[in-house]
Parts: structure tokens; C-alpha cells; sequence
């Protein structure tokens, strides 16, 4: 099997790249931080392949489809967990920050998805998932941005699950992980100090995320917050969202000063560079 992941410098996608190798499968990684994704891919071995990507440019993705194509003759997965946050107030946030968001967010997996479906069809099978968000779920107040572009991911995949469908792709699966705030970097990169805590462990996103390729499903919610919150805002939606948008006002106003940055939207940040950030840990010590 051979399985494209864009976004695997850190966090999930980093995560995701070695569970898979683990497992014998041929990992094509993607992502901005080209001495990352080779280190990456070193220590993987001949098995893996690393391609500098910045899924907001085409150019980029195809680069990444020709050497998958190149070194393996064929692509499974393709999964596009390449992300970067935007916290804050709305009517605070740089203009130029949100189109960045979106170009990476949003642009970017649609255009991810169009050269792995591109391909599927080609072999009339494969495996497309896409990474979406409880924030896809349950609006949030100061993630508003953040939640656009996780909305428009949710819709993105479920309109392109429906397509496959009437074109009797059957072998063809979009997915669509929606996972609940994750130790991962992915805070650290945002530009903001604040954490939605509790937090949940990378591993539960990166074994849900693995699981859809043996049994794919349209969406799957991971861990138990982000069943509740999506229930709950089925049932009772007012309350769902009140309590929510309480609980991440709290958690923005705890949050230590900081000055205001873009985090890693324009440019990759440097430090930050495993699974976990350690959230946990760094937390204890600032009781």
C-alpha cells in the first residue's frame, strides 16, 4: 500500500506517516519544512519518500503526486493534514491572515483531493481522507476563521462522497476525521497561548485516522468529547453552544499574554517539530 500524507513535519500527520510505515506501508510525506520530512524520511527508511509541500500551491501538490506515482506506480491514500489555526477576535484578525488560512485550509485540500481523485478513478479505487474538526461540529467564539475553513473541509468531503456515489465509483471513499483539540504543535503554530483544555492524545486521532483505510466511513468523531458536543448540538443546540462558547472565552482570557503573531500561516515555525507538544506536562508545571 502506498499512502500520500501532506502535512508530516509534526503532529498528527508526522504520526500518522510512521504508524503507517510501521505497519510496511510506502509513505510519501509532504510539507513546508523540507529537513523535517527528509529526517523524517531517513529514519523511515527506503520505504518512504519526502517531497517539500505547501498544499496552498498546485504546484506543490502535483510534485507530489508525479513522485509518489514515480517511486511506487500507485496511490491507495491520500490524506491532507496539512492545517494552521487563527485565534483571536474577529474583527482583530489581519485580512491577509484569513485569506492565508483559507488558501492552506480549504484551498489547498480541494486541491489535494481533486489530484488523489484524479488518480482513483484512473484505478477505480482508493482512499481520500480529509481532516475536518469538532470546531466543523460546534461553532466557536474567537475560531471563527479557524471554523470556516473546517466547515467548508466537512462539505468539501461529504458533496465529493456523493459525487463518487452517482459516478458508481465504488471502490472510491472520502473520509472526514473530526477530531477534538489534540496535544499536538498545532497550538504552538497558531500564534496564540491558548489551550482548549482538556486536551485530547494523538494517538486516538492517528488510530481513527488509520482505521478508515481498512474500514472507510464518511466521517468519524473522535473521543468522547466530540461525540458529546456533536450530539448534544443535534439535541440542544442553544445550550451546546452557550456552554461552549463560555468555556472558550475563559480559556482565552486565562491564556498568558502574548503578542500578537501569525504562528506558522506565512512562514513554517521551527521549533515544535514532534507528535505531542506535551501540553500535559508543560501544564502541570505552570499550576
Amino acid at each position: 500500500m502506498t499512502a500520500v500524507i501532506i502535512g508530516a513535519s509534526s503532529g498528527l500527520g508526522k504520526g500518522v506517516a510512521q504508524q503507517l510505515a510501521e505497519e510496511g506501508a510506502n509513505v510519501v510525506i509532504g510539507a513546508r519544512r523540507t529537513h523535517l520530512i527528509k529526517e523524517l524520511a531517513k529514519e523511515i527508511g527506503p520505504s518512504a519518500v519526502a517531497v517539500t509541500t505547501d498544499i496552498s500551491k498546485e504546484a506543490d501538490v502535483k510534485r507530489i503526486h508525479d513522485a509518489a506515482l514515480e517511486k511506487f506506480g500507485k496511490i491507495d491514500v491520500w490524506i491532507n493534514m496539512a492545517g494552521v489555526g487563527l485565534i483571536g477576535s474577529y474583527t482583530e484578525l489581519p485580512v491577509e491572515d484569513m485569506k492565508r488560512l483559507l488558501d492552506i485550509n480549504v484551498f489547498g485540500t480541494m486541491v489535494g483531493s481533486q489530484y488523489a481523485l484524479r488518480q482513483f478513478k484512473t484505478q477505480k479505487s482508493g482512499i481520500l481522507i480529509n481532516v475536518g474538526s469538532v470546531a466543523a461540529k460546534v461553532p466557536f467564539p474567537y475560531y471563527a476563521t479557524y471554523s470556516t475553513s473546517k466547515f467548508a473541509v466537512s462539505g468539501l468531503s461529504y458533496g465529493l462522497q456523493r459525487e463518487m456515489e452517482v459516478e458508481r465509483y465504488e471502490d472510491i471513499h472520502v473520509c472526514t476525521v473530526h477530531p477534538w483539540a489534540t496535544d499536538t504543535p498545532w497550538f504552538d503554530h497558531s500564534g496564540h497561548r491558548a489551550q482548549m483544555k482538556p486536551m485530547d492524545e494523538p494517538k486516538s486521532v492517528i488510530e481513527a485516522t488509520i482505521g478508515l483505510i481498512d474500514t472507510p466511513q464518511e466521517s468519524v468523531e473522535v473521543g468522547v468529547k466530540t461525540k458529546g458536543s456533536t450530539i448534544s448540538e443535534s439535541l440542544l443546540p442553544g445550550l451546546t453552544e452557550k456552554f461552549n462558547a463560555n468555556h472558550v472565552k475563559n480559556v482565552i482570557e486565562e491564556a498568558p499574554v502574548s503578542s500578537n503573531t501569525p504562528g506558522s500561516l506565512h512562514e513554517p515555525m521551527e521549533n515544535d517539530t514532534e507528535v505531542s507538544a506535551g501540553w500535559k506536562t508543560r501544564l502541570k508545571m505552570d499550576e
